[in-house]
């Protein structure tokens, strides 16, 4: 038999020792050591869902500012209001007297002026008188007309009526009729406050149509389409 060198032996022998000796101290109650667990920490479960609000440098966005109003919008001073255009009583010459619904005299429809005088094929005459009276009749704020006017048919009675204009855009527009009667001249006429006030000649009872004896004031008031007395005083009249 061959025979196996001593050191050869004596080396194996001791890892053989060292070997058994490691695995048995690993099971006398050597201490493992502890590595880094691998489940979630309850730190990192907190964190994660209740995350701190960290800090930031960052400039907020600036907030939107509601839109101003515009001038137009804050301004509290009325716009001016157009200016009325004026009417004379020289627009009364070339107007018209009367209308289809408010007739003159029976004419049935208007009667046109020219120069103050209107002539028809039944030999009558209409002629515009001068008295004349400028102010709001209606309270639109623009300047209405009154005028009277006198109608001769070839006969010896001179017919004399009031007739009120109204302001449209300056320009007279037909509107009311008052009758005076015959042979009743006017001497003047007025408007303010919405009312207009007419002079005139008139005679007393038991006088004759020539005989003039009264200057009576008569305030009228435009009511539709008619110039209704509200009013009138008399004073004695001596030619």
């Amino acid at each position: 038999m061959r025979r196996i060198p001593s050191a050869l032996t004596a080396l194996t022998l001791l890892c053989l020792l060292a070997a058994c000796g490691g695995g048995q101290a690993e099971q006398s109650g050597a201490a493992p050591t502890v590595g880094p667990s691998t489940e979630p920490s309850t730190a990192s479960v907190l964190n994660a869902t209740t995350p701190e609000a960290s800090p930031t440098s960052e400039t907020p966005a600036p907030q939107p500012k509601s839109a101003s109003p515009t001038a137009s919008a804050i301004s509290t001073t009325p716009a001016a209001a157009p200016a009325k255009k004026p009417m004379t009583c020289a627009h009364l010459a070339q107007a018209r007297l009367g209308s289809s619904k408010v007739p003159y005299n029976g004419y049935p429809d208007y009667l046109p002026l020219a120069d103050g005088q209107w002539s028809g094929e039944d030999g009558a005459t209409v002629t515009l008188q001068k008295p004349c009276g400028i102010g709001d009749l209606d309270g639109d704020g623009a300047d209405d007309a009154v005028g009277a006017v006198a109608i001769n048919s070839g006969g010896t009675g001179t017919f004399y009526t009031l007739a009120a204009w109204r302001n449209s855009g300056g320009t007279p527009t037909f509107r009311a009729l008052a009758d005076l009667g015959d042979r009743t001249p006017v001497v003047s006429i007025t408007v303010a406050d919405g009312r207009a006030t007419v002079v005139w000649l008139t005679r007393g009872p038991g006088r004759g149509m020539a005989e003039l004896n009264i200057k009576r004031t008569s305030v009228y008031k435009l009511s539709g389409s008619k110039l209704t007395e509200v009013s009138h005083t008399d004073a004695p009249y001596n030619p």
